[in-house]
């Protein structure tokens, strides 16, 4: 583990990188994290600020938390920001600007939930109908309704362009595509979900078919040079043991298809960065992808998270984690409720001033989920 007052041991996590034509000064990125504090999905000035403060404390790249995309099946939670045209994109659009002032480069992560979701009650909006690729919760339930037509499949794909266009068009530095967590597009991943028997079901390659035609869509609304990344998981919310794959061959199969549409790096969520994703090897989800596809690959997991001792107290591996980094296993590291309860996260590390750095609180700093 690192220790105080050793600022070059975190020194491979504020070495500049480029993606594309993309400079970001430092490999520090800010992970998506639902807040539920945009009412009518607009994001207002709190949450420019909130962005803003990030920025100017030297976070390289910032990836929004998710926004619903241009489809009326995308979400529906009220307070969730939508990324859709009229007032939210304009209120978007402030945010990014706060953000450019500052000096920091931002991506809005773009969402479709799927068949997940808030039961009805307050701040739900109990007419949106959600829908999934067979009917079916992660829990194995039917839904009322029926599987996606292919019609409908395709018109999802067109709404994440359409809100992959706006995100260019209003001067967003990419998109992160959320593509994990057992929402829309992992559904179709993740054969518990999936159980389609025409193009769009099948194996892990066919399985990722949905998932390629938004990259590619995303793609073609934009622009080659435009970053595309791509959020994945193993893990599902409400099942933390769930697999997609099981060995690097079947990672390797899953990727592909995503890579060659057009994706230029992976965001690989998973719960502790320290941890290998297969038996033989050291190198966890990032790693894997990064060594498999040969594109940039983003960790995240428990950086600086809390420790389970009473009173909590913050585990210091900013270290670890920047020794991976330096070791080329995977090019930028995402921090999460850290930097919630740490605006000044990434000035305070450079410093090595960790004793300054207090824990997540759930109950102080609003409503926070993957």
């Amino acid at each position: 583990m690192a220790h105080n007052n050793q600022p070059a041991s975190t020194e491979a996590l504020f070495r500049e990188f480029t993606l594309g034509g993309l400079r970001l000064a430092n490999r520090i990125v800010m992970a998506p994290m639902t807040r539920n504090f945009s009412p009518g999905g607009v994001p207002g000035a709190d949450v420019a600020d909130y962005y803003r403060r990030r920025a100017e404390a030297g976070v390289g790249l910032i990836m929004t938390e998710g926004t619903y995309i241009a489809h009326p099946s995308s979400g529906r939670a009220m307070a969730v920001p939508r990324f859709q045209g009229g007032a939210t994109i304009d209120g978007w659009t402030r945010v990014a600007e706060a953000v450019h002032q500052a000096g920091g480069r931002i991506f809005p992560q773009i969402w479709h939930v799927g068949l997940s979701g808030r039961p009805p009650g307050p701040g739900v909006d109990a007419d949106v109908r959600l829908r999934g690729p067979s009917g079916l919760w992660a829990d194995g339930t039917k839904d009322d309704g029926r599987p996606l037509t292919v019609t409908e499949i395709e018109d999802l794909v067109e709404a994440y362009g359409t809100s992959a266009a706006l995100a260019r068009e209003r001067g967003f530095d990419g998109i992160e595509i959320h593509a994990a967590h057992g929402y829309c597009i992992d559904q179709f991943f993740w054969a518990h979900t999936n159980r389609r028997d025409d193009a769009y079901g099948g194996g892990i390659t066919e399985r990722s078919r949905f998932g390629a035609q938004v990259i590619a869509e995303c793609r073609r609304a934009t622009a080659p040079d435009f970053p595309i990344c791509v959020r994945i998981s193993q893990w599902k919310l409400g099942d933390m043991a769930a697999r997609l794959v099981h060995s690097p061959d079947q990672l390797a199969q899953f990727l592909a298809p995503l890579s060659e549409a057009g994706a230029d790096m992976f965001h690989c969520s998973t719960l502790k960065f320290w941890e290998p994703e297969f038996e033989g090897s050291d190198l966890n989800l990032a790693g894997w992808a990064r060594k498999l596809t040969g594109k940039p690959a983003i960790t995240v997991g428990s950086v600086n998270g809390n420790t389970d001792t009473e009173p909590r107290a913050v585990n210091n591996n900013a270290a670890d984690v920047a020794a991976m980094v330096a070791r080329d296993e995977f090019d930028l590291v995402a921090v999460g409720r850290a930097l919630i309860a740490n605006p000044g996260w990434a000035e305070i590390t450079k410093r090595g001033a960790f004793d300054e750095l207090v824990p997540f609180d759930n109950e102080t700093v609003g409503e926070i989920l993957y």
